[in-house]
């Protein structure tokens, strides 16, 4: 039984889709997929995924074990995906802002651009115009969010560098030749220092074709003189060291006390 009423095979997989659809025969009429429920249906899961999050125009309390539901009051504006209604992602930006922190609200933000849930603009113009609750923190997050970030850890690396006041790299670029050829695409580059910094949480989980590839990759960046710094789990001083220490043998002053 997955509600009062609403049952479901024994053998069946409890899956997020079966949640969201058990969950609305209970709830009122009206409800979309909201918070961090909002995400997860959309494909980033974050925040207390055991918890479904839906928002209402109703002002019946209405919550359930395992649900929270939000009373909009009548600024609920769902559309349909998946079958099923949702709020649209700048709104789920601010509401998510009601419950993360900022650092998990960036990484958010980056991934719901990156994944074209939404666009930098969009977002910006969204919250600075909006009054809703969580808009004052979603704010605070707003000037971190980067174009281009392609994973969550990329955004948790670029935040760690700026945490130590070391210079913003670049996010994503194509990396070239003296001659303009095509070498790498990189995740986080130091360009005026050529220093290199990405994210490789997949180290062991690569065939032998791939890691000659990578070996291949890493050779013509460092031919091409590129210091390649490769971060496999994100421990703060050990990142700060490193990426320090390339900079500063690259002709990075840093400034006094950092």
């Amino acid at each position: 039984m997955m509600h009062p009423g609403v049952y479901r095979y024994v053998d069946s997989p409890v899956t997020l889709q079966m949640r969201v659809q058990a969950a609305r025969y209970v709830l009122p009429g009206d409800v979309a997929v909201s918070h961090t429920s909002n995400l997860s249906w959309r494909g980033l899961s974050i925040g207390d995924i055991a918890v479904l999050h839906f928002g209402t125009n109703s002002t019946l309390n209405v919550n359930r074990p395992g649900m929270r539901v939000h009373r909009f009051g009548g600024q609920l504006h769902p559309t349909n995906l998946g079958g099923v209604p949702v709020l649209g992602p700048d709104r789920t930006f601010v509401d998510c802002a009601t419950l993360l922190p900022i650092p998990v609200l960036v990484r958010v933000g980056d991934w719901l651009i990156a994944n074209r849930h939404t666009d930098l603009g969009t977002l910006h113009a969204y919250v600075t115009s909006s009054h809703l609750d969580g808009v004052q923190r979603a704010r605070l997050a707003l000037p971190l969010l980067r174009d281009g970030v392609e994973s969550v850890k990329e955004t948790d690396l670029r935040l760690l560098l700026g945490n130590f006041s070391l210079p913003e790299p670049t996010i994503n670029p194509n990396i070239f030749d003296a001659t303009g050829r095509f070498i790498a695409r990189g995740d986080l580059a130091y360009e005026r220092y050529k220093v290199l910094v990405e994210y490789d949480g997949w180290q062991h989980e690569r065939d032998a074709r791939q890691r000659q590839h990578d070996h291949l990759r890493r050779e013509r960046l460092e031919a091409n003189g590129w210091r390649v710094i490769v971060i496999t789990a994100i421990e703060p001083l050990e990142v700060k060291t490193r990426v320090r220490e390339a900079l500063t043998q690259r002709g990075w002053q840093a400034r006094f006390g950092v």
